[in-house]
């Protein structure tokens, strides 16, 4: 399946698979972000990225960002849907600085990896109540 991706600068190259068995794909920095210590910063991802029609594209950590840089996703996971694919909508990759020290990333450098999630959309049908037997609540299989 291809998929239609602008890049901002088109001097820093397009994202690819690393290895024949990859099932995600490095983004990478746009420019040199500093993210202070204790705080969130919007990195610039470099492309657009018009996700098909029955997918989502999910934006998650490398795995060794936070061990080498100090940085995580804030809320684990970003969401790019599949009408957030405008002139104005270059992937925009939030990061969390969790050490006591500024962090930079560098223009080039991979940030956070895509990877393409099948989804559906689905309709919602409400009832005064669920039939189906509770299993315990939050924490229930701990």
């Amino acid at each position: 399946m291809k998929v239609r991706i602008k890049r901002i600068d088109t001097s820093l190259p397009l994202p690819v698979y690393e290895t024949k068995g990859s099932v995600g794909f490095d983004l990478l920095a746009r420019e040199d972000t500093v993210i202070e210590p204790g705080s969130i910063q919007l990195i610039p991802g470099n492309v657009i990225v018009e996700v098909p029609v029955g997918y989502s594209l999910l934006l998650i950590s490398r795995s060794s960002t936070p061990r080498k840089h100090g940085l995580t996703k804030p809320h684990g996971v970003g969401v790019i849907d599949q009408d957030y694919c405008g002139p104005e909508d270059e992937i925009l990759i939030q990061m969390f600085n969790f050490t006591q020290e500024p962090v930079t990333i560098k223009r080039g450098q991979k940030i956070v990896q895509g990877l393409f999630v099948r989804t559906d959309q689905f309709e919602f049908e409400e009832v005064e109540e669920i039939s189906v037997k509770s299993r315990g609540g939050f924490g229930s299989t701990g």
